[in-house]
């Protein structure tokens, strides 16, 4: 590549509908909620209740096993729990989940 090439940029690439990155700017500024889901466990209210500090609820996943990603409540990705920094985790996405609507 010369000096005076640039790398297509996201205003150049075009999707596979045919939108440009530009086309999507509108959407840029939208807030969407995302969870990362370790595990899940079901209980009766009686033993929520009885829960008490220190107290261990067993969940539905094994140790290493992949968290679930979740976008405003829709499954997208799997994925693993990284540490971010001393202090905080995050999340690395192993696998893009395909919906059954781009099937």
């Amino acid at each position: 590549m010369s000096t005076s090439e640039q790398p297509a940029g996201p205003d150049l690439r075009e999707t596979a509908e045919g939108t440009s990155a530009k086309d999507l700017e509108a959407v840029y500024d939208i807030s969407v909620t995302v969870s990362a889901v370790l595990g899940k466990a079901t209980m009766q209210v009686s033993q929520l209740l009885k829960l008490g500090r220190g107290a261990v609820v067993e969940l539905d996943r094994r140790l290493g096993e992949a968290i679930d990603i979740y976008v405003n409540n829709r499954l997208i990705a799997r994925g693993e729990v990284v540490m971010v920094d001393n202090t905080r985790l995050g999340v690395t996405m192993t696998e893009i989940v395909k919906s059954e609507r781009s099937q």
